[in-house]
């Protein structure tokens, strides 16, 4: 296995000929010889540069609408011999197959095809074989064939070429092929992943692949002797915290993707439905209103808890303004979302050098349908996404006193509200805001105590009179088991509970409700968060 390999024949076949002219014109300059298709060789003819077309290299026309063209011993021998075994060489001699020591392909545009909609018929023209078939060789064989498949990297081997007088080295060769290992097998993975999803709809297809590109390194993972990474989605996808803009402020961590991330999938429930304020910490929500204005929902969600915001995420559902800006800035925050930012609100983060500023532009739509992956020991964990809501109609009354207009308001606010806290969860909700939450329990009864508790701490950090808990409604993310927890509300002051039912002690929890005066509707859905 040699070094150093001189470098006198290309082959160069593209979909995308972005920087194409000019490298062939590099090529060109070190006296290597070009060999090309169809659109690709006219690009580089129409350039003033000589080119030889591929049919002239095998003897054959391209064919069946270019279906055939590079699938022949003439191109895949000059790939795959082995320059120095003497069986190869002879064989090369016998047939007059020319090696090729270079090759820069790039796949037809599968996944942009699928992006726009195109018929079945387009998706399956927009299959590549001739290239990732020359890919793979080249790749295989990169002891003596550099393969390029990534127009970013074009810049790197005209500098090699001209370090090294039109020569590739085996570190930059083993390099490309990984590369291009990594290319094809991301190209084969979106073709599995279009025939199971959207040719066959099948939900769990026998074989799950996957298709990501690292984004950025992160300097660590939740803690500090844990190494991580982002990893974006090859081909189409929907757009999330991972796509958004930062404005300003140091490079997320790991934590602020994921706390970033739930604070972004709450605050879409509440697109279109006037200012909206949500705060998380550790991945729970720790505060969320609605108000007149944005600097009104902030206030509103920042007095539930005022301790937890502090170094928190505040995620918004309307562009920043400069006085909501002003109040965010006030105290110790970590990451602000929202769609976009008025220049008076950009001013104000500007004096916040560590503050990140994440512009999503269009909010993460929270009843889309999709899958979420969970890493297991051993395995993984696949589910469709908790994208259930429910209407006002769905809501079953099961209490001799129905809810009031505003009771039900408030109970479908806590409910939202609660399909975002880990479980055991419960939400107190007045008015359009959070009253107290209780996240993350081994049992309803104290999630209940933990939230009224908290709003009491809020109440008295506010001098209110009393807690928000007095005439709220109360949300569970699960029945309750138990008549305790719901007793807990009532004790806490709510007049009304939201939740799925569906206990074989439902009767039970009903009657207690009745006998404390409470309205209580079943949902029929229950909202686990792990």
């Amino acid at each position: 296995m040699q070094d150093q390999v001189k470098v006198r024949r290309a082959l160069l076949s593209v979909s995308d000929k972005t920087g194409l002219v000019d490298l062939a014109r590099a090529l060109a300059n070190h006296g290597v010889e070009l060999v090309s298709t169809g659109g690709t060789a006219k690009a580089i003819r129409e350039a003033g540069l000589d080119v030889k077309d591929v049919s002239e290299l095998t003897g054959f026309p391209e064919m069946m609408d270019g279906r055939v063209k590079t699938l022949h011993p003439k191109v895949h021998g000059g790939l795959l011999a082995v320059r120095d075994d003497p069986a190869h060489a002879a064989s090369m001699a016998e047939h007059a197959i020319g090696a090729i020591d270079l090759v820069i392909v790039n796949l037809y545009p599968f996944a942009q095809t699928v992006a726009r909609g195109a018929e079945r018929d387009e998706i399956i023209e927009n299959i590549d074989i001739g290239g990732p078939s020359m890919v793979r060789s080249a790749a295989k064989n990169h002891a003596y064939v550099a393969i390029v498949t990534d127009p970013g990297d074009y810049a790197e081997l005209t500098r090699a070429l001209d370090e090294t007088e039109g020569a590739t080295s085996l570190d930059f060769r083993k390099y490309l092929a990984a590369k291009a290992f990594a290319a094809t097998a991301a190209y084969d993975a979106m073709i599995a992943q279009w025939f199971a999803f959207g040719d066959q709809g099948q939900m769990f297809p026998e074989t799950l692949p996957l298709t990501l590109r690292r984004g950025e390194a992160l300097r660590y993972g939740e803690n500090p002797h844990q190494k991580a990474a982002l990893y974006l989605p090859i081909g189409p996808h929907s757009r999330g915290i991972a796509q958004a803009e930062q404005v300003q402020g140091k490079a997320l961590s790991y934590n602020n993707y994921n706390d970033a991330d739930a604070a972004l999938e709450l605050v879409g429930e509440f697109a279109g439905k006037g200012p909206a304020c949500v705060i998380v910490k550790h991945a729970n929500p720790c505060g969320v209103a609605t108000g007149g204005s944005l600097l009104q929902a902030y206030q509103a969600a920042l007095a539930c808890d005022s301790v937890s915001a502090f170094g928190g995420i505040v995620a918004l559902n309307e562009p920043l303004t400069r006085e909501a800006a002003e109040a965010i800035a006030a105290i110790f925050t970590e990451v602000v979302i929202a769609p976009d930012a008025d220049d008076g609100a950009r001013e104000v983060f500007a004096l916040k050098k560590n503050l990140r500023l994440l512009l999503t532009g269009a909010l993460s739509d929270p009843h889309r349908p999709g899958l979420a992956l969970k890493s297991i020991a051993g395995g993984y964990l696949l589910q469709s996404r908790d994208n259930g809501h429910v209407s006002p109609s769905a809501l079953k009354v099961v209490t001799r006193r129905a809810p009031s207009e505003r009771e039900l308001a408030d109970c479908l606010f806590a409910w939202t509200v609660a399909k975002h806290v880990k479980s055991n969860a419960i939400v107190y909700a007045k008015d359009g805001a959070t009253a107290g939450i209780g996240a993350g329990q081994m049992n309803r009864l104290e999630s209940a105590r933990i939230a009224a508790w908290k709003a009491k701490d809020a109440a008295e950090k506010a001098g209110w009179a009393e807690p928000r808990t007095i005439g709220s409604a109360v949300a569970s993310d699960a029945f309750f088991p138990f008549a305790d927890g719901l007793l807990a509300a009532v004790e806490a002051g709510a007049t009304a509970v939201i939740q799925p039912g569906g206990s074989i002690r439902d009767e039970e929890v009903i009657a207690a409700a009745d006998e404390a005066g409470l309205a209580m509707v079943f949902t029929g859905m229950r909202h686990f968060r792990h």
